[in-house]
């Protein structure tokens, strides 16, 4: 069950790490051009959504990867799903679809409590 709960865990954390860089070193007008909702945000906030996306991506392994204070994989597990929450409420609101927004924060959950139980 761990093995799965790694490869979860390593394929939730390249996505966000992915998007979080892609928001956090493309211009605010190259991202608005593939993503619609960015007009709802200002160019210094857009940065920070891509910075603490890359974090919580690289906290997602690297603590329990090293062993050196693993508690905090699951704490970005959670405070993942929560920037997700907001983001499905974002969605909502501008009428698109959240359902991307709402599986990444469901699967940080489970990523989460996997961690806790597991860990």
């Amino acid at each position: 069950m761990i093995i799965a709960l790694w490869i979860v865990t390593g394929l939730l954390a390249l996505l966000f790490v992915m998007a979080g860089s892609m928001k956090a070193l493309k211009s605010r007008e190259a991202v608005l051009a593939n993503m619609p909702w960015v007009e709802e945000v200002n160019a210094g906030q857009l940065k920070m959504i891509g910075i603490l996306e890359v974090l919580g991506g690289i906290g997602l392994v690297l603590p329990a990867a090293t062993g050196i204070l693993p508690w905090l994989t699951p704490v970005a597990a959670f405070a993942l799903a929560v920037t997700m929450a907001f983001a499905v409420a974002l969605h909502v609101k501008r009428k698109e679809s959240f359902v991307p927004s709402l599986v990444l924060g469901l699967v940080s959950i489970v990523v989460g409590v996997g961690w806790v139980l597991l860990g």
